[in-house]
């Protein structure tokens, strides 16, 4: 029965019998049971994962079904990780599954992370992914990252050695909390239904190959997908350095980090500039553009800016030597992460600054 239910996936060449029997000895912990959750959830039971825990702490809503697709209308009012653990067993009733209705914090996060071998973020705030960045490294547990804003999904995976040994975490990603007026969840910012099905349904496959060992993990990469565009596109994570008191050293520290407090003190010391403040000051000689898109990336930038594809910007910072920098990319985000590294490396002697919903906000605003 067990053969019949897999034999698409036994067939594959590179994975057979082998693969299978590993993700049937998986234990895989997904933290988060809603947009991104549900898709995960749904595609990691049906190939055969062993052992999945659930961990939510929130309730069906109707204004979540439109992407969650896991739940309905009768689920409303209903615990997530429940009814999550309920419907998937009876998806594949082979799989064992536990959940709890809780949110991960501090005090328990190393008790539930501790016996899973890979750990799924689902989650949808800042001090949820600090706490699981963190104690991942500390336990060194591979992290999947997911992450949903509007139209633009992200997709890493965290502490996962690269033939060179290197590993990078959410911390180098984001070595300050982003401030969260640039970066509201999808309660303020809205998001189209089908994005975390598709971001979900890739966490999914980065949790597959991992432990069956085929393909090219994203390991030390950040995939970005557009769906307005289908643009799709994949840079390496850049070696940032933080402060290293700014985050717990040891399991016992961790219990005692306020994430909350800390992801709501730290500020990003970047100032947003308009589209139309930078179209009335753009050709200034004391004025540089920095686009840190990939250079396939469209549309381009039509006036004289400087092309610096984010993973490569701590190699090239003698190269920005004016006096007001702006910062450029496809939505804003890559570009406020380079200009809160640029402003970490070079002090505050030049202004930094990163343009508000980059190139995609731009163009409409030509257009209109």
């Amino acid at each position: 029965m067990q053969n019949e239910r897999y034999e698409r996936q036994l067939a594959l060449l590179g994975f057979g019998e082998a693969g299978q029997q590993k993700l049937q000895a998986a234990r895989l912990l997904v933290v988060g049971a809603g947009g991104l959750g549900c898709p995960v959830l749904q595609y990691l039971v049906a190939a055969g994962i062993g052992h999945i825990g659930i961990i939510d702490d929130d309730r069906v809503e109707l204004n979540n079904l439109h992407r969650q697709v896991l739940y309905d209308t009768t689920d409303i009012g209903h615990a997530k990780a429940e009814v999550a653990a309920r419907k998937l067993r009876l998806q594949n009733p082979d799989i064992d599954i536990a959940f709890w209705v809780e949110q991960l914090c501090p005090a328990n996060a190393a008790e539930r992370l501790q016996p899973y071998d890979v750990i799924l973020d689902c989650t949808d705030n800042f001090a949820t992914r600090y706490l699981l960045c963190d104690v991942c490294y500390l336990l060194d547990k591979p992290l999947v990252f997911g992450a949903i804003y509007q139209y633009e999904g992200q997709l890493a995976v965290f502490n996962v050695a690269d033939e060179k040994g290197v590993k990078t975490t959410y911390r180098h990603l984001f070595p300050i909390p982003p401030d969260p007026m640039e970066s509201p969840d999808c309660n303020a910012a809205g998001v189209l239904g089908v994005l975390p099905g598709l971001i979900g349904i890739h966490q999914a496959t980065e949790a597959i190959k991992l432990l069956t060992g085929i393909g090219t993990i994203l390991n030390n990469k950040l995939m970005t997908i557009n769906l307005l565009d289908n643009g799709i596109f994949t840079f390496n994570i850049p070696q940032t350095s933080f402060d290293e008191s700014s985050y717990p050293r040891s399991l016992n520290a961790l219990k005692d980090f306020d994430y909350i407090q800390y992801c709501a003190s730290v500020r990003s010391q970047i100032q947003g500039i308009t589209i139309a403040e930078l179209i009335t000051t753009w050709e200034a000689t004391d004025l540089l553009l920095v686009d840190v898109r990939e250079f396939n990336e469209t549309p381009r930038l039509q006036v004289a800016h400087l092309s610096i594809p984010l993973g490569t910007l701590p190699t090239q910072l003698e190269k920005i030597d004016r006096r007001r920098i702006v910062f450029i990319c496809q939505s804003g985000k890559r570009s406020l992460m380079a200009a809160q590294y640029f402003y970490d490396q070079r002090g505050s002697s030049q202004q930094v600054f990163h343009l508000e919903g980059g190139m995609i906000a731009l163009k409409n605003y030509l257009d209109d």
